[in-house]
């Protein structure tokens, strides 16, 4: 059974910094694409922010790009979300996303796997 657990969301302010973190388990790490996606509310649509694809590969949402990085950790059970600079518009639940395959895209029913998710609030 796969398994992600998101942790590391918190309040913080404007302008600070957050590292999210995911760890996964019960399956073959390297043969999973993996994104961070986030919702931004009640009635809201997830947004993907993040992907990480089996080779290396990252894409970032515009409204993200400069600021937040996804990466894999040593322990490669571990995806990270850094999220420097946060604004307002950043408080979201945020959920990482796992799927199957060598790249990974934007639409989040297409992927298999999900965390439970970690808050960020970020206040003025």
């Amino acid at each position: 059974q796969v398994l992600l657990v998101e942790s590391g969301g918190g309040s913080v302010q404007a302008g600070g910094s957050l590292r999210l973190s995911c760890v996964g388990s019960g399956y073959l790490y390297t043969n999973y694409c993996f994104a961070w996606f986030r919702r931004q509310g009640p009635g809201k649509e997830r947004e993907g922010v993040a992907i990480i694809n089996t080779d290396g590969s990252v894409r970032y949402a515009d409204s993200v790009k400069g600021r937040f990085s996804i990466s894999k950790g040593n322990l490669e059970s571990i995806l990270y979300l850094q999220m420097n600079n946060l604004q307002l518009e950043d408080t979201a639940m945020y959920y990482c996303a796992a799927h199957p395959s060598r790249f990974c895209g934007w639409n989040g029913p297409d992927y298999r796997h999900w965390g439970q998710g970690t808050q960020v609030t970020v206040s003025s």
